[in-house]
């Protein structure tokens, strides 16, 4: 069945901070992509080892690009997203994203993160407060090419700051990870579900093939890998040229910043 945009997705993005373009990707697309991730993933491992799970920007590697460009004009993506967001925000520059596999060896768990705030040293957090609400900045993508139940998120947490709850899980400002060192990986595949479901609201956001996350990156969220479940997701943006300013002038300042330390 062809894809249908319904209006309940902009209600869904606005409020919980995340919807879902069902199945929008044709199969003919998702066969061609798996045959251009798979060879993504061979160059990731070999530039940084089994566990690597991410290359980015794949403009940057010798890939047979045919596959993103069609990705990148889809006209019921682009028409999606630019009904959720803007006819501005624009998805597929290869210069920017990248796919996301799953680690080769042993299970693996991020920290549960607001990007930027989280995970950029010496950001300006007044800077990332005051543009927290600002559509322009901060929409992410995950579109997933096999199932997909990777990401948790905590929805309508893009709306508001850290509850008390939130604050108690890491009292200290730094976000630990779950202690994964020394455990086997059916204990490590443990671990990593007991942390994933410790954040208070937490969901996990199940994709299949062909489906399209588009969420804000400023929502409370997590990544939780296993090497038995293949994984290639694209891992995009719904990119503004306001948004590629903000990111410049944070990133610049965020260095100053370090320095001046």
């Amino acid at each position: 069945m062809a894809y249908q945009f319904s209006y309940r997705s902009v209600e869904e993005f606005h409020t919980l901070g995340y919807t879902v373009f069902r199945q929008i990707l044709p199969p003919s697309l998702i066969a061609d992509l798996r045959r251009v991730t798979d060879a993504a993933r061979v160059i990731a491992r070999e530039r940084a080892g089994p566990q690597a799970q991410r290359l980015q920007p794949v403009g940057a590697f010798d890939l047979d690009t045919a596959a993103f460009q069609d990705y990148a004009d889809l006209p019921e993506l682009i028409d999606a997203i630019a009904r959720v967001l803007s006819p501005r925000h624009r998805h597929g520059n290869r210069d920017l994203f990248g796919v996301l596999f799953e680690p080769a060896e042993q299970p693996w768990c991020t920290a549960w993160h607001r990007d930027w705030r989280d995970n950029i040293p010496g950001l300006d957090i007044d800077m990332w407060e005051r543009s927290m609400a600002d559509g322009e900045l901060f929409n992410q993508v995950n579109c997933a090419l096999y199932e997909d139940n990777c990401t948790w998120v905590v929805p309508g947490s893009h709306l508001r700051h850290d509850t008390p709850d939130e604050k108690a899980l890491f009292p200290q400002g730094a976000i630990p990870s779950p202690k994964l060192d020394g455990l086997t990986y059916e204990e490590r595949e443990r671990a990593g579900l007991d942390y994933s479901r410790s954040m208070p609201g937490a969901v996990r956001l199940c994709l299949d093939a062909g489906d399209f996350a588009l969420y804000r990156n400023t929502l409370w969220h997590i990544g939780n890998y296993s090497p038995h479940l293949k994984r290639a997701t694209l891992h995009d943006y719904g990119h503004t040229p306001v948004y590629g300013v903000w990111t410049r002038n944070a990133r610049e300042k965020a260095r100053e910043r370090r320095g001046a330390g």
